[in-house]
This record gives C-alpha cells, structure tokens and sequence, in this order.
C-alpha cells in the first residue's frame, strides 16, 4: 500500500463510501504503474459497480478538466500521491414523453 495520504477535494459521498473510494486508488496504485491512469480507472470502476451497482465513471489522472451531473451522493474527487481521482455515479436523465 502507498504511503501517501489522500487529500479530499470535493465530496457528497457518505463516509464509508469516501474510504473505499481512497482504498481502491490505493489498491490500484500498487497493481498498476502509476501512469496506466487507464488500468487503474478501470479497477475503480468495476471495484465500484460490483459494490454499489453498475453506472459508476472513474477519471484519473494528473491534468484534466470535467462537466458532468451525477447522483446525489456518490460523487469524491481527491488526490493521492501525484494523481487526482474524479468517481461518480451519473444521474439518470428522466425519460422525455412523445
């Protein structure tokens, strides 16, 4: 396990879910090397749908920008070592009528 400390940004996350969020970056951070931003978004991610149900996104990486609506509740971005990580869960759009 890295030894860095994670620093939250942002959150509406409860806290248990905040602690498996920092858990699982850490977790992929030791199987994957640190610039396979691509791999370790993915083990966030299906880590997250098998927990909490499918539809979670995971953005990772050192510099980037983001627009997007998620569901209340799921949403953390935070930093660990080098890299920042972005997960949410993305709000459903209510159905339009005919």
């Amino acid at each position: 396990m890295l030894e860095g400390k994670a620093l939250i940004e942002d959150t509406d996350m409860p806290m248990k879910m905040q602690i498996q969020a920092m858990a699982s970056a850490s977790q992929a951070l030791d199987l994957y090397d640190v610039v396979d931003y691509k791999s370790i978004a993915a083990h966030i991610k299906k880590e997250f749908d098998v927990r909490y149900g499918n539809g979670w996104q995971c953005v990772v990486g050192s510099n980037f920008g983001c627009f997007f609506t998620h569901s209340k509740g799921t949403f953390i971005y935070f930093t660990l070592e080098t890299l920042s990580f972005l997960i949410f869960k993305g709000a459903s759009s209510p159905s339009s009528s005919p």
